[in-house]
């Protein structure tokens, strides 16, 4: 970084009489270029005192959106003015004698962000409840009094839900912060700050309005996930995590910290949506600001690459870029007056969309942090001719430029071709003060007034293995380290444990042998926790009770003078099932240290606690868990590098967190440590002297009429029922009948089925085992699993038959218990509750790990899910066991093994029918599917009819676009009518043929609705007369049929259709031939 420092008077003087080396002329030269700068900054000053500082509240400091406005403060629009005004700030301090403006600058920047801080401490009620749900209601406000600071339009009124902008501020706040200002004054702002970053770090699950205040490109209010709004809270928490509000002087207390783990959920669906902004915005221009600066998003050069190419060729015009396409904005046709549009409206937007300048500044900004001249000097060119000079001279950036009235028309005929107009916002009378700040900004760079380390004082423009490193205590984003090593330890759960590891050459260490150190299960870590960012005078409760995920456990803290190694969740034994599962656990372990491995970004090791337990060695797949630490013994585990050692070694090279604000808190810290388990002896030397578990089986008998008896009856019954799975269901009937309350031999119902679960899970009898966990209406503690399918871009449906339940947004974990166990699940199906959510649980790790396994999948149909393995089971295997019956690893097995379908059901040589009902299970399509039937749509005016129901051509493709998520939805759920999967995957082949006919043959268009059911019974018919076997109703060997014949069949349905008179070409000229083949 080059600054100019200014010499005095003095040492002017000395430097020309004791160096040699300087002449007349340098020093001449050097305070022509000192004047010069003092020159240029002046004319900035002026500028940002006219523009800027004259239309900032006298009372809090908060900026409108137009200079015009003396009511409605903007929070976004007031963050952008104090980012320009902070940058002059920098640039004045390269300067000896500023003559006090660099203090008058920086003090205006600190009032602006203190009076943003100021409005939403005054919310925070709305911090607090947000913190439990993520409700709309109870955003922080966008905008406020410009004068008073109050509420101005309520939540019902106006989409104040913008992630972006609360990220935005705790973005800008680090910089100023880091520059020496001195913006954070008490503690009670401090948690204040804390709690913002709760705010935001659930911006992975969290549907906002977005940057530009209206939800969906639809505009009817509703909310979706953007990765603009995602983006700005990773780099924002990226960004705050470890920093000291009081600065340089700060003491620990004084420290931000950051959920590694929300962020890198963050990281993972921003990275996954883009270069999507959202369901229903393919592209949007708001991903500039969030790729580039200010946030510096993402530095995967290829998604940036991508996202940023796409903008440009989708949105970039002569007047600057559109927001997103169909934004109705501005334009001439948009009614100001109404809020909302109605169905189908955005179609009349399209192609005079609002062009606005401002990006092009975005995209010269851009061009310097790139040290692309090229770039700076195309946009530049491009702004100039747009720019407006008020009466001083001083240049005006247009809010936008939109198509006259009269010129609509003929813009929409031929797009580009029309003169626009400039909007009456970003005038000299009207300043657009978002698009001056922005253009201040640059103008200093440009005049390299001001260097982009100076502007980015925290470097997030470098990747952030190439960012200072910082030093003190706490954890630091860094990036990911090319040759990272996991550290593991492994705890054994009692002396004996350890002695018989021994004897395999497994070394352990026991909770005693690694004090002063301690084992803690990670809800005690959850716990102390709460206590960062409590204030009862503000009403905040601090942390909300999330589970510390595997980033978070991978970290060695030091909390009150005690040092601290967490187990992961996967070693908590919880009161669901899956925990009994040895060889699922494994592959959880497995899992767990690749996933670290993978997204690992602090400085320092991951050290992972691997806890074994007495009860592992007596599972009969014990020999498995020895095998695994036998092979992470060699140094790697699946191509991972990792290193076994004594917990005391290893702490030298861990990353290690200092939770410094217990230090002032005044509470007894009641936790309970991992505790090691005692034995009179520590006798079990080998594997032989262990008592194995048994694997428990019984013929299974149906007790479902004994529902119809009486109770006295039914009590008899299980009084002499010896089977664990006909006890379990007796106790069902009872439970439902009777409550839990009700007396059996002395017990509750309740209480016989609890222990009846313990009898079944310690025997491994897993259909029981469901069985009594569904009836006790068991739950598994946790909706991440649902939160990633759905942000992964898939819909979710759980339930059964026609009351299946769809998930299109994250759902909160007190909604689960509804989910699962609905009044429409019949006592006999009780089972399908834990097993559909144990299907969603391992989709949800799968769609995070192997995507590919989803591909052309947009519903997972839950039950649908279930169905294919059933039928992979019994009709393809020929297995006699049901799915419920099976351990949960076999479960787990056979969801992957029906969603790889693709990669081995030619090589095993399954029929075309099985292959068709297992898509058609999955929901599978093919690529540019619904691309296809789009345009299939376009030619079809009276719309397409399937099981009953019209897919109308109006106002569906007025209102989506064929790219549009939204859209591929629609069809989805017209599909999902169809209750026979081969039927489903047929149509799914008909759609295509039809496609393909009418690329071929673009001049055709249907006059009818395009019945779908009609021309597959045609097909079908067809087909039965070349096999001569007319007069049959068994379409199995048209579900049989190769997909060649089955195209080929379809077409000539398609033909027949088309020759009845249900299309007409274009020309007119009559159909006079089809290109089919």
């Amino acid at each position: 970084m080059s600054t100019l420092v200014v010499p005095s008077q003095h040492s002017r003087m000395r430097q020309r009489t004791v160096s040699g080396c300087d002449s007349e002329t340098d020093v001449h030269l050097r305070l022509i270029s000192y004047d010069d700068t003092v020159r240029k900054l002046d004319h900035y000053y002026g500028i940002v005192k006219r523009q800027l500082l004259q239309n900032q509240s006298i009372t809090i400091g908060l900026f409108p959106c137009t200079s015009q406005d003396k009511e409605v403060a903007d929070i976004r629009t007031t963050i952008y003015c104090a980012a320009s005004i902070w940058s002059l700030f920098q640039a004045y301090r390269r300067i000896d004698d500023d003559r006090g403006k660099a203090y008058e600058l920086g003090q205006s920047c600190v009032k602006c962000m203190r009076g943003i801080l100021t409005c939403w401490m005054r919310q925070t009620e709305h911090v607090e409840n947000f913190k439990k749900g993520q409700q709309p209601k109870y955003a922080l406000h966008s905008k406020f009094h410009l004068i008073t600071g109050e509420q101005i339009v309520s939540s019902d009124n106006y989409g104040h839900l913008q992630i972006d902008v609360v990220s935005l501020y705790l973005l800008f706040l680090v910089q100023m912060i880091n520059s020496g200002l001195q913006i954070i004054y008490t503690m009670d702002e401090v948690t204040f700050v804390q709690n913002l970053v709760y705010y935001v770090e659930r911006a992975y699950r969290t549907p906002d309005f977005g940057m530009w205040e209206r939800g969906s490109k639809y505009n009817n209010g509703t909310p979706e996930l953007h990765a603009s709004s995602i983006g700005m809270a990773k780099a924002a928490l990226e960004a705050i995590n470890g920093c000291n509000l009081f600065g340089e002087k700060g003491a620990s207390w004084s420290v931000i910290f950051v959920d590694i783990d929300a962020h890198n959920r963050n990281r993972s669906i921003f990275e996954t949506l883009l270069p999507r902004e959202s369901s229903s915005k393919n592209v949007d221009a708001s991903l500039l600001s969030t790729i580039s600066f200010p946030a510096f998003a993402t530095h995967d050069q290829m998604l940036y690459s991508k996202t940023r190419s796409q903008i440009i060729s989708s949105l970039e015009g002569k007047y600057g870029f559109k927001r997103f396409h169909r934004d109705g904005y501005g334009t001439v046709l948009e009614d100001s007056r109404r809020r909302f549009y109605n169905i189908a409206e955005t179609k009349e937007f399209e192609k005079i969309e609002c062009q606005w300048p401002l990006f092009y500044i975005y995209m010269i900004i851009e061009g310097m942090f790139k040290n692309n001249e090229e770039q700076v000097k195309e946009y530049k060119d491009k702004l100039k001719p747009l720019v407006k000079r008020d009466r001083w001279g001083d240049p005006v950036i247009p809010m936008y430029y939109y198509v006259h009235k009269d010129s609509v028309h003929d813009e929409k005929a031929e797009p580009g071709s029309q003169a626009r107009q400039p909007s009456t916002g970003g005038t000299p009378k009207n300043l657009f003060l978002w698009g001056q700040s922005i253009w201040i900004i640059a103008s200093l760079l440009m005049d390299n007034l001001l260097h982009i380390n100076e502007l980015d004082l925290i470097r997030r423009h470098l990747p952030s293995y190439n960012r200072p490193r910082k030093g003190g205590r706490y954890s630091a984003f860094q990036g990911t380290a090319s040759d990272l090593v996991v550290q593991v330890v492994l705890i054994a759960e009692s002396m004996r444990l350890q002695a018989m590891m021994a004897t395999y050459g497994i070394q352990t260490q026991t909770p005693h042998e690694v004090e002063p150190v301690q084992i803690w299960p990670p809800k005690e870590l959850v716990r102390v926790y709460q206590n960062l960012g409590v204030s009862e005078k503000l009403g905040l409760k601090g942390r909300p009770p999330r589970p510390i995920g595997a980033l978070g456990t991978s970290k060695i803290y030091r909390v009150c003078g005690q040092t601290v190694l967490c187990y992961p969740l996967v070693f908590e034994v919880s009161d669901f099932y899956l925990s009994h599962d040895m060889a699922l656990l494994i592959d959880d372990i497995k899992t767990e240290l690749h996933f670290v491995g993978k997204y690992w970004r602090l400085s320092g090791r991951p050290t992972v606690c691997i806890l074994i337990r007495e009860e592992h060695m007596r599972d009969v797949h014990f020999r498995k868990l020895l095998d695994l630490l036998a092979m992470l013994k060699t140094g790697y585990c699946d191509g991972l590098k990792v290193r076994t050692g004594r917990l005391q070694n290893l702490i030298s090279s861990s990353c290690i967190e200092h939770l410094d604000f217990m230090s002032t808190m005044d509470i007894d810290l009641d936790i309970t440590p991992f505790e090691q388990m005692q034995h009179a002896s520590i006798g079990y030397q080998s594997l032989t002297d262990v008592p194995t578990a048994i694997t428990y089986s019984e013929d299974s008998k149906s007790f479902e009429d004994m529902a119809l008896q009486p109770t006295a009856e039914i009590l008899t019954v299980l009084r002499s029922v010896s089977t664990l799975h006909g006890q379990t269901q007796l106790l069902g009937i009872l439970l439902r009948r009777e409550g839990p309350n009700f007396q059996v031999d002395g017990n509750s119902v309740l209480l016989r089925l609890e222990k009846l679960l313990q009898e079944v899970s310690e025997c491994h009898f897993w259909g029981a085992m469901r069985l009594a966990a569904a009836t006790l209406k068991k739950i598994y503690p946790s909706v991440t699993h649902i939160t990633t399918i759905l942000v992964e871009g898939c819909q979710l449906t759980v339930g059964y038959g026609k009351d299946e339940i769809l998930l299109d947004k994250p759902v909160q974990p007190g909604e689960i218990h509804d989910l699962f166990y609905t009044s429409a699940l019949q006592a006999d199906k009780v089972v399908q509750a834990v097993l559909q959510q144990e299907v969603v649980l391992y989709c949800g790790k799968l769609i995070a790990t192997h995507t590919q396994l989803f591909n052309g999948i947009l519903n997972i149909r839950v039950g649908w899910v279930i169905r294919a393995m059933t039928y992979y089971l019994h009709d393809v295997c020929k297995g006699k066991e049901t799915v419920e019956s099976l351990a949960p690893n076999e479960v787990r097995r056979l969801v992957v093994r029906v969603l790889s379908l693709d990669e081995w059901a030619h090589k095993e040589k399954l029929s075309p029918q099985q292959i068709r009902v297992i898509d058609g299970c999955l929901g599978r399509t093919p690529k540019r599917f619904y691309e296809k039937v789009f345009h299939i749509l376009a030619k079809t005016p009276e719309g397409v009819r399937l099981c009953d129901q019209v897919l109308p051509q109006q106002p569906t493709i007025s209102e989506m676009s064929y790219g549009e998520l939204n859209f591929a939805l629609t069809v989805q759920s017209l599909l999902n009518r169809i209750q026979h999967p081969e039927y489903r995957q047929i149509v799914v082949e008909l759609f295509s043929v039809v496609a393909t006919i009418l690329e071929r043959n673009p001049e055709l268009k249907f006059l009818h609705e395009l019945n779908l059911d009609q021309i597959v019974r045609d097909a079908f018919k067809i087909f039965l007369k070349d096999l001569g076997r007319e007069g049959t109703e068994d379409i199995s060997s048209f579900y049989n049929a190769s997909p060649v014949a089955v195209t080929s069949y379809l077409a000539r349905a398609v033909v027949n259709f088309m020759l009845t008179g249900d299309v007409r070409s274009e020309i007119e000229e009559g159909l006079t031939f089809c290109k089919v083949s």
